[in-house]
C-alpha cells in the first residue's frame, strides 16, 4: 500500500467515524437539546427558532452523509467503483435530499432562472462564491434542473466531508490545495477536467477562490495594487464579488477549448452573510429565505494569454457584480 493510499485511508476512517458519532449523538440527544435550543431562542426573542432549526438540519446532514457513504461502500463491494453513472445518480440523490432538508428545516427555497443558457453543452461555468452551500447549490441545479453532469473545482479542505471525499473522487472533480507551493499539478488537473468533457458535461469553477465579504475584498484589492495598480483600479468597481483569480479559470478554459465548450456565468443573492455562524443565525431569524440564482451565456475570451485574458475575466466579473447588485435590489 502506497503512502498516499494510507493517508487517504486514515482521513476517511477519521471523517466517517466522526460523522457517524455526530449523527448518533445528535439523534440520541435530539429531544432534550431541541427543547433547550427552543428555550434559548425564545429567551432571545427569536420567534423563528433559528438555533433549533439549524440543529435539525445538522441531524439531517449527518444521516444523509452516512447514507451516501454506505451507498458508496455498497458500490465498492459490488465491484462498481468505476460505474460513473451510478455515482452520478448517487450525487443527484444526495444533493436533492440535502436541498430538501434545507427547505424543510431552515425555510430556504431557491428561485432558478436562465437554465436555457445551460444548453447545449459542454460548458464551463464561472460561478459566484458567497456561502458554504455554493457547491451544493450548483450541483443540485445542474443535476435537477439542467440534467447535466457536473464536475467541480473544489478546495482540498472539503475532503473532510466523507461523502464528498469518497464519491467526489470517483467522479472527475478536482480538489485543489490552495496552499501548495507548486500549483502546476493542480492546474494540469483542472485543464484535464475541462478537456475530457462531453456534450452533457459542465465544469464548474469559483474564480474568486473563497467566499466573498468586504474584508476579503479590501485585502485582495490591496494585494493586487502592489503588483498591478491599473488592475486594482479597474476592479475597485466591485461591490459584491471578490477579484477573480485568473490561473484556475485560464487552465479550465484552456482545456475546455479542446471540446469547444461554451462559457456561462452564474450569480445569486440570498446567501450573502452566510459564511459565519452568526450570519447563519441572523438569516434564519428572518422570514423564509429565497435564494435567487441566475445564469447567462457570455462570449469566451479571444485569448488565454497575458493581460488580454485577465482583462476579459475582470470585465466579465464586473458585469456579474452589477447583476448581483441589480438582483439584490429586486428583493
Amino acid at each position: 500500500m502506497t503512502v498516499r493510499r494510507i493517508e487517504v485511508l486514515r482521513r476517511r476512517t477519521a471523517s466517517i467515524a466522526t460523522v457517524a458519532a455526530v449523527a448518533l449523538v445528535l439523534t440520541i440527544g435530539s429531544m432534550p437539546l431541541v427543547v433547550l435550543l427552543v428555550a434559548v431562542d425564545l429567551l432571545r426573542l427569536r420567534r423563528r427558532l433559528p438555533l433549533a432549526r439549524l440543529y435539525m438540519f445538522g441531524v439531517c446532514w449527518a444521516w444523509l452523509e452516512m447514507a451516501g457513504v454506505v451507498a458508496a461502500g455498497l458500490l465498492w463491494i459490488t465491484g462498481r467503483v468505476g460505474d460513473a453513472d451510478a455515482h452520478r445518480r448517487l450525487q443527484r440523490w444526495w444533493a436533492h435530499r440535502l436541498m430538501t432538508a434545507l427547505r424543510a428545516t431552515c425555510g430556504i427555497t431557491v428561485d432558478v432562472r436562465g437554465v436555457d443558457a445551460l444548453h447545449p453543452g459542454p460548458l464551463v461555468l464561472l460561478a459566484r462564491h458567497a456561502s458554504l452551500a455554493d457547491s451544493l447549490l450548483a450541483a443540485w441545479v445542474m443535476t435537477e434542473h439542467a440534467q447535466l453532469r457536473p464536475r467541480v473545482v473544489l478546495k482540498q479542505e472539503l475532503l473532510a466531508d466523507p461523502c464528498l471525499d469518497v464519491v467526489g473522487n470517483r467522479l472527475p472533480n478536482c480538489f485543489v490545495d490552495r496552499g501548495a507551493e507548486d500549483a502546476a499539478p493542480a492546474l494540469a488537473a483542472i485543464t484535464e477536467m475541462g478537456a475530457t468533457m462531453d456534450a452533457r458535461s459542465v465544469s464548474i469553477i469559483f474564480p474568486e477562490g473563497t467566499r466573498a465579504n468586504p474584508t476579503k475584498r479590501r485585502r485582495a484589492l490591496e494585494r493586487i495594487a502592489e503588483r498591478d495598480p491599473l488592475r486594482a483600479e479597474r476592479l475597485a468597481a466591485l461591490s459584491h464579488l471578490l477579484p477573480p483569480r485568473p490561473a484556475g479559470a485560464r487552465a479550465l478554459l484552456g482545456g475546455a477549448a479542446a471540446v469547444d465548450a461554451a462559457v456561462v456565468v452564474s450569480w445569486h443573492v440570498g446567501f450573502d452573510g452566510l459564511d459565519t455562524f452568526s450570519g447563519i443565525i441572523a438569516a434564519l431569524s428572518k422570514p423564509r429565505t429565497t435564494i435567487r440564482m441566475r445564469f447567462a451565456r457570455v462570449d469566451g475570451p479571444s485569448t488565454l494569454e497575458g493581460d488580454g485574458f485577465v482583462r476579459w475575466l475582470d470585465d466579465t466579473w464586473i458585469w456579474v457584480d452589477q447583476n448581483v447588485a441589480d438582483l439584490g435590489r429586486q428583493d
